[in-house]
């Protein structure tokens, strides 16, 4: 694993990169309030036949902010994603994605489908705020208060802020943790700042996925949700259907995980990548 720093359109954003260059690509966009390291069991798992690379988002990790809050709308997100993408001289390549990076990935193949070989969206893209019924006032200001909270320790930062509701534990999932937490005075932080979470709710109301996702260009799209917690299946059952009809997708409901199925479930996502994408066989 190799973690370093490039700078597109004046911020710094921070790359983790497994895997040989010369092996077919997976780029990875993690979910709002996670790291690249979202991803680093199954791309343990994937190093020896893919070139993996992730990024921290704007605004979390080690990644600056955007200076425009409107920057984290879907239509010059993209743009700079492929700014960053040139930068990483990645040319055609297999889209991984968790949550909100699901609604980036989405929006991504509207104008860029003819540069992405497989796409493969984990519980994300799918969850219309139209359907769900909030506001964007309510559900921004809950992430403005909850990503500015804190704890007295690492214990309690580690239970509350990144296991809860989760079903196993591994150390490569505890390094991941290390990633989420700002350690200030003695408190524990969540590395993603209020205002960012605020932006990027804000941004998904403007571009709501029910319109524009006929718009999507892809021959390959696979959605993995979630089943748990069983409550929330009806709205679950009726977003996923209404994405399938409007985008062509193949949907998998995957029994027995929350929201962070890659991390419940890192083999059921490694074996759809070893099934639907070519690999480069190791000698």
């Amino acid at each position: 694993m190799r973690r370093y720093m490039i700078h597109c359109q004046d911020i710094d954003i921070r790359v983790t990169e497994w895997g040989e260059r010369d092996k077919p690509v997976i780029f990875c966009l993690h979910g709002l309030g996670s790291t690249a390291l979202s991803f680093i069991e199954v791309a343990d798992k994937l190093q020896n036949d893919f070139r993996i690379l992730a990024i921290d988002a704007p605004g979390h990790g080690m990644s600056q902010s955007f200076h425009d809050d409107h920057s984290y709308d879907f239509p010059r997100f993209c743009k700079w994603l492929n700014q960053v993408l040139d930068m990483l001289d990645v040319n055609r390549f297999y889209f991984l994605s968790h949550s909100w990076g699901s609604f980036i990935h989405l929006y991504y193949l509207i104008g860029q489908g003819n540069r992405v070989k497989g796409s493969i969206l984990i519980d994300g893209g799918y969850q219309s705020k139209r359907l769900r019924g909030n506001s964007p006032e309510n559900e921004a200001a809950f992430y403005e208060k909850d990503f500015e909270d804190f704890c007295e320790s690492w214990g309690e930062f580690e239970s509350i802020a990144v296991y809860d509701g989760i079903s196993r534990r591994s150390p490569l999932l505890d390094l991941a943790a290390q990633d989420l937490a700002l350690h200030n005075d003695n408190r524990y932080y969540w590395h993603a700042r209020g205002s960012t979470g605020a932006a990027i709710i804000r941004s998904m109301y403007r571009d709501e996925v029910l319109d524009f996702s006929s718009q999507v260009q892809t021959n390959s799209m696979i959605l993995l949700r979630a089943t748990l917690p069983e409550s929330d299946e009806p709205f679950k059952v009726d977003a996923s259907s209404q994405f399938a009809e409007l985008t062509g997708a193949t949907v998998k409901a995957v029994p027995s995980v929350s929201h962070m199925l890659h991390w419940e479930n890192p083999d059921r996502i490694v074996q759809e990548i070893k099934e639907n994408w070519v690999i480069s066989v190791s000698v």
